[in-house]
């Protein structure tokens, strides 16, 4: 156990460096990093990494390196701009248990900059908090595990076992990036991502799956409209019907102990509709992309079934789909569900290097949406804890995330380093 004495310096490090790691998250964030355009950021990650004396690999991913492997989600996009960064920490006789910090440089698109207060990339402060997207998704978190083992290094310690940074792509879409730190051969004894859970430990998470569905019409000049198809009125009552779908997965929670009390795991979402070529034409084609949910208590492969099996059921009921029937695509993330497990010691250390920061018992939470923790969980079978700052809007207008809650977290962060990792003078 660490002394109460070499706590409170490691509290005090994180508070005297605040400001200074309050600036270099404002760099990143002012950094865009969409799906394709991390490169930049991630040259900023290898140079912090490189800063702090880590040995620093950098790589471009590859989807025939990865498409064989458990976890691949199909993407049919290039990868050609796809590069993940790590900062190893590698002592020279390690004594202590490794540790992966992983973390996702990509944001989700701004949508329509009019919409925000100010522009998405200004990083600006306000009223104790950080606004900008991927501010809180998940910028702060990436941050915040560098300024951590900083805080360490400043006291003259460092880890005495194997510490890997990881900064890495398409969190957002497929989790591809993660996979590929497995891929590449990076393990450890457990693995942290401060994704902004709130100040919480997310224990479960729902599983998530992309698809898209192509829906075709029989085009008419709109005066006589009752003799074609309309695709885009076609596609809405299949929409509706997996929503039917929707309801009957969120009743399946009463056999799920992990969200037995929520009152809405599941989540349908059409992301994405496009259709039609001209308004005084009935529409030949329409397709929609839509994201589900998927309980713990289900499977991928079944559900998937069931997703295609509503689909073409909706389609038979009509005159010229019947015939003509909607096609469905499987690209983008094919993510299952992932509940923490074996994982008393390590929480236990968590939650009193969290009760020793915040002076409360770290809380449990289960979450709708999904992290890249089902990597390391599910197919290298470590504890991924995910715990990070309280964040809100992200993935809305005007993302922001807390500044408290980001020096608090950097603070048990760095406690769990010491006492997971054990320290070494360095």
């Amino acid at each position: 156990m660490l002394e109460s004495s070499l706590k409170s310096r490691i509290m005090d490090e994180v508070d005297r460096r605040f400001d200074d790691q309050t600036n270099v998250l404002a760099d990143l964030v002012r950094i865009p990093s969409t799906r394709f355009q991390e490169a930049p950021a991630q040259d900023m990650m290898a140079r912090l990494f490189k800063e702090d004396g880590l040995g620093i690999d950098r790589w471009q991913v590859k989807i025939d390196d990865l498409k064989h492997l458990p976890g691949y989600s199909p993407h049919s996009l290039d990868y050609d701009d796809a590069w993940n960064v790590v900062g190893a920490w590698r002592p020279s006789n390690p004594k202590g248990r490794s540790l992966i910090l992983n973390g996702h440089i990509d944001v989700v698109p701004e949508g329509p900059h009019e919409m925000w207060t100010r522009n998405p990339y200004d990083a600006y402060v306000k009223d104790g908090w950080m606004y900008g997207r991927g501010s809180g998704d998940m910028k702060a978190g990436l941050i915040l595990n560098v300024f951590a083992l900083r805080a360490l290094r400043a006291l003259g310690y460092m880890p005495a076992a194997d510490v890997y940074q990881q900064s890495v792509v398409e969190e957002e879409c497929t989790g591809n990036g993660a996979l590929a730190c497995l891929q590449r051969g990076y393990r450890a004894d457990a693995a942290l991502i401060p994704e902004p859970s709130g100040c919480t430990l997310t224990v479960a998470q729902v599983g998530v799956m992309w698809f898209q569905v192509k829906v075709t019409g029989h085009p008419v000049h709109v005066y006589k409209a009752d003799a074609g198809s309309n695709a885009i009125e076609s596609a809405y009552r299949i929409i509706q019907q997996l929503r039917e779908l929707e309801k009957k997965w969120n009743a399946l929670k009463v056999h799920d102990k992990n969200f037995c009390d929520h009152h809405h795991p599941v989540n349908f979402n059409v992301g994405k509709i496009a259709g039609g070529d001209w308004a005084s034409s009935v529409p030949s084609w329409c397709t929609f992309d839509m994201r589900v949910g998927v309980l713990p208590t289900q499977t991928l492969k079944e559900c998937r079934q069931e997703v295609e099996d509503t689909i073409r059921q909706a389609a038979a009921n009509d005159p010229f789909l019947g015939n003509n029937l909607p096609t469905v695509s499987w690209e983008g993330f094919q993510a299952e569900p992932y509940v923490l497990k074996n994982h008393e010691h390590v929480r236990d250390i968590l939650a009193e290097a969290h009760k020793t920061v915040f002076g409360a018992e770290l809380d449990d939470r289960r979450t709708t949406g999904t992290t890249d923790a089902r990597f390391f969980g599910l197919y290298a079978g470590l504890p991924a804890l995910v715990y990070g700052p309280q964040s809100d809007d992200v993935h809305g207008f005007d993302e922001r995330v807390n500044l408290e809650s980001i020096r608090k977290i950097t603070q048990s962060t760095a406690l769990f380093i010491a006492e997971w990792c054990g320290l070494e003078k360095v």
